[in-house]
């Protein structure tokens, strides 16, 4: 018998969810109710002997009846919330954490053992720089940093002790595209002949499964900040990380030993009001961004704008290649990264300005919110790099496009650059 579901898009599918799944009963519910208990009944031992038993293991959502003991463990909210990522990104499995660096955390440690090897790209988040830097040393685990963009270093730096790959794309916070299958191909290729395969991890919070899916350019882990455009609304903290089944276990483990799952409150709230705007709020985002973008080169203050949808970004082809909607359609998300010049005008003082004087651009850390947000990642996001390596330039400045009509975002960001502008 046919799914129900089967055949409908993917933008009609993350409205409506699985037609048919053991997590819940469709039946009565419109909106699939918020469960909040952090244990289950249990009809028997052997009820939960088995449920124990089957912990772990990967199951088909269509087939398989979970058995829920425990809220750390599954339940049924966060699980139907992991059904719909799992559906938009094309994996086997997601599982969702308490925050974006618990499943950045959980994609790395969930593989990786004493001895082994990272090698990560030159430019990550900030926090996720601080995980490598600051704590994988004293777990044994070695760090090697290589240029992503240039697929010959990153094989060069993959030695034999490397289990992982690690980078985002686009690269928070400039924007840079790395080349999925490109990645994908040399960690096929590293893992020929060893026991423990070389896994390639992205963070794709930039682009969400909406702009990108990294599996199906052969991608083995794919990491998300829900807090970011998922979520969408700014009022709650999660993350995911979507995989093939074989590495489900390891994932699964990690979660259920180090405690960093999703409440299903949180959970609720990115299912219901998160998931199925995805589509609206984005091309609505990117509409807006675009235009901004475009307002911002032809400003002489601004020295450089860098957005995956202008015709003149460095890697427009790629962009074009990797960067697609449900539909096919090219989709460079929402986020812009731009310096000012620093003879003519102050970056830190422009984005001050903003913050005492805009009306809808808003100085805040975090992005894929409904409002439009402004900050300066050298200073903030990502200063754990102590303006050393890639982020040694000070001056740029990471805008969020939100929900708002861009005239009024460019009516905020015109003011503010006229006022700290260095007339001669």
């Amino acid at each position: 018998m046919a799914r129900k579901d089967e055949g409908y898009k993917k933008t009609t599918r993350i409205v409506h969810g699985a037609a048919r799944t053991a997590r819940w009963d469709y039946s009565h519910h419109v909106v699939p109710p918020l469960t909040a208990s952090t244990t289950f009944r249990l009809e028997s031992v052997a009820r939960g002997a088995r449920g124990f038993t089957e912990f772990g293991s990967f199951r088909s959502e269509e087939t398989a009846e979970p058995v829920y003991i425990y809220d750390r463990l599954d339940e049924p909210t966060r699980g139907l919330l992991e059904s719909q990522v799992a559906a938009m990104e094309g994996a086997d499995f997601c599982l969702a954490f308490a925050s974006g660096m618990a499943a950045v955390s959980a994609s790395l440690g969930a593989v990786l053992t004493a001895g082994d090897e990272v090698v990560a790209h030159t430019l990550i988040y900030g926090c996720t720089h601080s995980l490598l830097t600051n704590w994988y040393p004293r777990l044994g685990i070695k760090v090697k940093r290589a240029d992503f963009t240039d697929l010959k270093a990153v094989a060069k730096a993959i030695g034999p002790r490397t289990r992982a790959l690690y980078f985002e794309s686009p690269v928070n916070p400039t924007l840079d595209l790395v080349d999925l299958r490109g990645v994908a191909e040399l960690a096929r290729r590293a893992s020929k002949g060893r026991r423990r395969r070389v896994l390639s991890v992205i963070d794709s919070t930039f682009a969400t499964p909406f702009c990108q899916r990294p599996i199906e350019h052969g991608i083995d882990l794919v990491v998300h900040s829900l807090t970011k455009n998922i979520g969408g609304f700014g009022t709650e903290i999660g993350g995911a990380v979507c995989g093939p089944k074989d590495l489900f276990p390891d994932v699964m483990g990690y979660r259920k030993d180090f405690g960093g799952v999703l409440s299903p409150k949180a959970a609720w709230n990115i299912l219901v009001y998160g998931v199925p705007t995805i589509p609206l709020r984005i091309k609505r985002q990117q509409y807006t961004a675009l235009q901004v973008a475009r307002w911002l080169e032809s400003q002489p203050l601004v020295e450089e704008v860098r957005y995956p949808g202008l015709d003149n970004f460095p890697q427009r082809a790629l962009a074009l290649k990797q960067m697609r909607d449900f539909d096919g359609g090219f989709a460079p998300g929402n986020m812009i990264y731009f310096r000012l010049d620093p003879r003519r005008a102050s970056g830190a003082r422009f984005v001050d300005h903003v913050a005492k004087h805009a009306y809808c651009v808003t100085l805040a850390v975090s992005l894929g919110h409904t409002k439009t947000l402004i900050e300066m990642p050298s200073a903030m996001t990502h200063s754990a790099y102590a303006g050393s390596g890639p982020m040694r330039e000070h001056g740029g400045i990471r805008l969020s496009i939100g929900l708002e009509s861009p005239v009024d975002i460019i009516r905020d960001l015109s003011a503010s650059l006229k006022a700290v502008s260095r007339r001669k």
